[in-house]
């Protein structure tokens, strides 16, 4: 398998990109790349997925949006900052996940399924 289906994912994206955001704001390119990276490349988001996201987080209150005018270029980036909503809800998906890694491995066989009879 060479990376992960979008539909197990699609619950943790937001939680992905809220961790991104704890120390720091970034901007989309940004968090997709570390997304990349920090998955071992096993994880790429899609773009109409990541923005589709931060509209989401945006119009809950969990994230920030705001330009940064300081690139010489001319090019404007939006940047995202996680803000006190967005650090609790953070905590609460980090908690739900903790259940839902604890339940799913409950039907997980361990080991190699060779014989067909696990």
């Amino acid at each position: 398998m060479s990376g992960i289906s979008s539909d197990i994912i699609r619950g943790y994206n937001d939680t992905m990109i809220l961790y991104l955001l704890l120390d720091k704001p970034s901007y989309g390119y940004e968090i997709s790349k570390d997304i990349k990276e920090l998955s071992g490349e096993k994880y790429v988001i899609k773009e109409t997925t990541l923005y589709s996201a931060f509209t989401r987080m945006e119009k809950n209150g969990y994230i920030q949006s705001f330009p940064d005018n300081s690139n010489p270029s001319g090019k404007r980036r939006t940047y995202y900052r996680i803000t006190d909503s967005g650090r609790q809800y953070y905590r609460e998906k980090c908690d739900e996940w903790l259940i839902t890694k604890e339940v799913v491995e409950k039907f997980i066989i361990r080991g190699n399924m060779t014989d067909g009879n696990n």
